[in-house]
């Protein structure tokens, strides 16, 4: 399903659907396209909302996890939202994790699926070659436990953008600023009701991250999904939605404030 992308000041993003909001943070190869079920399930009780990350945008000198959070605070802001039920997919939950550890007075709920911000392999001790396209395919292959999902149109994605020398610049400056912001010692600060919903096969993040995020955050529950990678909503929606539904819903009554 195509959505409209919405544009205020500098922030793009799409917002559909009504309710309490819903906040959909993408990874670092991520689109809209990885949250297609996702948004089609909650717009039905939720107001969702993806903004787009400018991973790309920024100067180099913000293009880091820190920069990206304060974008999304700005957007926040900007849009005057309340509230916020917070998800982050990868990089994203890095960069929710940020967020909310600065700004923990507008987030209601968090959620994290193969979230960085204690370890991560990525892209291991190579980083992205232009014009080899075999190497994006494999690399995005290990995203999933079903290599099948790296489909064409993806991998195309993907190549599209290091394929450009520019780009990838950025994309290693991300990836390293990821690798060096290590939350370890501030997670127990977090003290929003916290969902880590992983996959029991995730190479990039394994579950013994998930449970090392469940021991640092102090009101966190896990989910584990087999056959699962590193995208859960990607490669099983529906046992995401109900994990994450089942969540939402025990804490949907107004929130007391958090800061």
């Amino acid at each position: 399903m195509e959505y409209q992308i919405k544009q205020q000041d500098k922030f793009k993003y799409i917002e559909i659907g009504e309710g309490e909001t819903l906040m959909l943070l993408h990874g670092l190869f991520g689109a809209l396209s990885n949250f297609k079920d996702l948004i089609e399930y909650f717009r039905k009780n939720y107001k969702v909302v993806v903004p787009l990350l400018p991973l790309l945008e920024l100067d180099i000198f913000h293009t880091t996890v820190g920069g990206l959070a304060k974008h999304v605070h700005r957007f926040i802001e900007a849009r005057g939202y309340t509230n916020v039920n917070l998800l982050g997919n990868s990089l994203g939950g890095h960069v929710a994790l940020v967020h909310t550890l600065k700004h923990p007075e507008k987030i209601k709920t968090l959620t994290l699926t193969g979230s960085s911000g204690l370890f991560e392999n990525g892209m291991g001790d190579s980083y992205p070659k232009r014009g080899d396209r075999e190497y994006i395919r494999k690399k995005s292959q290990l995203t999933f436990y079903d290599p099948a999902m790296a489909t064409e149109e993806l991998v195309n994605e993907v190549f599209e953008i290091t394929n450009n020398r520019i780009k990838v610049i950025k994309i290693i400056a991300l990836a390293k600023s990821a690798i060096r912001n290590n939350l370890n010692n501030e997670l127990s600060r977090i003290k929003q009701p916290t969902c880590l919903i992983w996959g029991n096969n995730d190479t990039i993040t394994p579950p013994f991250v998930a449970k090392e995020f469940q021991k640092l955050i102090p009101n966190s529950e896990l989910h584990f999904i087999d056959k699962c990678g590193h995208a859960p909503m990607m490669e099983v929606p529906q046992e995401f939605n109900i994990i994450l539904s089942d969540f939402l819903a025990r804490h949907k009554q107004p929130a007391a404030a958090l800061a």
